[in-house]
């Protein structure tokens, strides 16, 4: 089993336990493995032990963040050479949004490569045209997966196959993601959409915003619900970073993969922030 998953299952325990603090032995029951086994895992998938990550598993690490956005955060991302190691991944993504033709015929005349990888955050199918990744989703049935993509590109050539730039995102999920590459995305999407969407890509790792940041990026603070529909339909997890939007109170809100890996992401970026700091 991908220790994702073990992991995202000791998230929900720690979660729904919170206020009685459960210890290792706890914690490590409910995943079926040793206290001596979890802790190592845990540790090696987090960066941190089960303890200290339980220490920051409550609102006031997301209000934290949320209310300190407007600080100095971006720079410090920038003068601890962050950007260096290729992990704000913003400063090397391009998008260039489909033509009308190609969002009204489902993709006619379109070749597209899928294949289906390995994350720390659980397995994920990515699919990708000539021209950058059109769609990256993580998955619990490989089956429902490649039906669900067929569905929306139904005019499409599509084959299961690996190219460069799904290459590209496997390497930079490995951490070893050279900064002279660049990510370059091909999206389906309105001019809102993806106007939405390259908002999100400018918030640098270990920062959230809320939706009504991204409103106000984009347009008006009125408008947050209609982002908020916009994020929902980010068709590139992880990369297009829609779990670092959260509600204003702290929330972290909903997420389209779920939130438990929503909330794993977002704890997993801060403590990479953190000891870059």
């Amino acid at each position: 089993m991908n220790n994702y998953y073990r992991i995202a299952k000791a998230i929900e325990f720690i979660k729904e336990n919170f206020r009685s603090q459960p210890d290792l032995n706890e914690v490590a029951k409910n995943v079926y493995l040793s206290p001596h086994h979890f802790q190592r895992v845990f540790t090696e998938w987090a960066g941190v032990s089960p303890k200290k990550f339980l220490q920051f598993m409550s609102l006031d690490h997301a209000k934290n963040i949320l209310n300190n956005h407007e600080a100095t955060l971006s720079e410090a991302a920038f003068e601890t050479g962050l950007s260096g190691t290729g992990r704000l991944h913003d400063l090397f993504v391009s998008i260039e949004g489909m033509t009308p033709g190609e969002y009204k015929n489902g993709g006619e005349d379109l070749n597209i490569n899928f294949s289906f990888n390995e994350s720390p955050f659980g397995t994920y199918l990515i699919a990708s045209t000539p021209k950058g990744i059109c769609n990256l989703q993580f998955i619990e049935d490989k089956n429902s997966a490649i039906e669900n993509f067929k569905s929306q590109w139904f005019n499409a050539t599509i084959k299961d196959s690996t190219d460069t730039n799904q290459n590209k995102v496997k390497r930079f999920f490995e951490n070893d993601f050279s900064e002279t590459e660049k990510i370059k995305l091909h999206l389906k999407g309105t001019e809102f959409q993806l106007k939405v969407w390259q908002a999100l890509l400018n918030i640098p790792e270990g920062q959230l915003n809320s939706y009504i940041d991204i409103a106000n990026k984009v347009c008006t603070v009125k408008a947050s619900r209609a982002v908020g529909s916009a994020i929902g339909k980010n068709p590139v997890a992880y990369i297009i970073p829609c779990h670092r939007v959260i509600r204003k109170t702290g929330e972290f809100g909903e997420y389209r993969w779920g939130r438990t890996r929503k909330i794993a992401m977002i704890y997993r970026e801060s403590n990479k922030f953190k000891k870059a700091v």
